[in-house]
């Protein structure tokens, strides 16, 4: 038998072996300084070809819309269509014009992106919570997700009058209804992605002897991070349409407050501006949590069409 059969191989290479196959992606440090997505976004557009590519994107984007657009206004204008139940888009952007010139958008805006943002916050903090406690313990998982999951089977819409009952017809109940709605989504994103993380990376753990926390925040975080944001997405927007019957009920401000008082006056190019700020400020939404995707998990190998 030769010597070099004899000699133990060095625990170092060993360790950087199981290292290379199998370690997740770096995770940034606590306090590495805050992402600042303006920045980035523009110096993304300034690369040689973005711009032509953004704008190639944006044109065919707006394909559909521009074209659905084009023919409302022209059967409108050719009597095809009823003023009263479908205003041409030209006079629903006048009272566009109108509520901005007004103030009274903005006002409307600002108290409903109030009330999301709370009743996201607290909700989807809660499931984030429980869904990182169930999907690292299995015994929490046992003694809560059985409720849990009997709960969300319950459409949270359908318990809205159960919660004004409870709560009258002030804030408490709007932030309540959004609190049910956005709670779910993230549970349920944040459980599934720590359970799916890949069981070799608990062994680079133990090879490398992370204590628990670093394996939390270095294997299970980066791990289950995909999942956890498109739970954040879901949430939101759920809370978003949340907001939609939280406000039409016994509310004084908000856009839902805007449409239901042009029903009762039947302003109908008012109904339409109030509907097109809920569908462009959702999509606003949905797009910044997109923008921390692409920040965020920028190592994924992912197919992009």
């Amino acid at each position: 038998m030769s010597l070099q059969n004899e000699m133990p191989i060095p625990q170092t290479t060993v360790k950087q072996e199981r290292v290379a196959h199998s370690v997740p992606p770096p995770h940034p440090e606590a306090g590495a300084g805050t992402v600042n997505i303006a920045e980035e976004v523009v110096q993304a557009i300034r690369r040689p070809g973005s711009i032509k590519k953004w704008w190639g994107d944006l044109l065919w984007a707006s394909m559909i819309p521009v074209v659905v657009v084009v023919l409302w206004q022209w059967a409108g204008g050719a009597g095809w269509i009823s003023p009263e139940f479908m205003p041409t888009p030209w006079v629903i952007l006048k009272s566009l014009i109108r509520l901005i010139a007004s103030g009274d958008l903005a006002y409307h805006i600002g108290v409903s992106l109030q009330r999301t943002l709370l009743g996201f916050a607290i909700g989807g903090m809660l499931g984030l919570v429980l869904g990182c406690i169930t999907g690292l313990f299995r015994k929490a998982e046992h003694l809560l997700d059985p409720s849990i999951q009997v709960l969300r089977l319950v459409p949270h819409l359908a318990i809205a009058p159960l919660i004004i009952l409870w709560f009258g017809f002030g804030e408490t109940s709007k932030i309540a209804i959004i609190i049910s709605g956005s709670f779910f989504p993230l549970y349920i994103n944040t459980y599934a992605g720590i359970r799916q993380v890949d069981g070799k990376w608990f062994e680079v753990g133990r090879v490398l002897e992370f204590k628990p926390y670093q394996r939390f925040t270095r294997l299970i975080v980066p791990g289950a991070l995909p999942s956890i944001l498109l739970g954040v997405r879901l949430s939101l927007a759920v809370s978003w349409i949340s907001l939609v019957v939280a406000e039409l009920v016994g509310s004084t401000a908000g856009i839902g407050f805007m449409i239901n008082e042009a029903k009762q006056n039947s302003d109908t190019p008012v109904i339409f501006v109030g509907i097109l700020i809920f569908a462009v400020v959702g999509k606003l939404i949905d797009s910044l949590v997109r923008l921390l995707e692409r920040k965020w998990l920028h190592w994924r190998d992912t197919y992009s069409g």
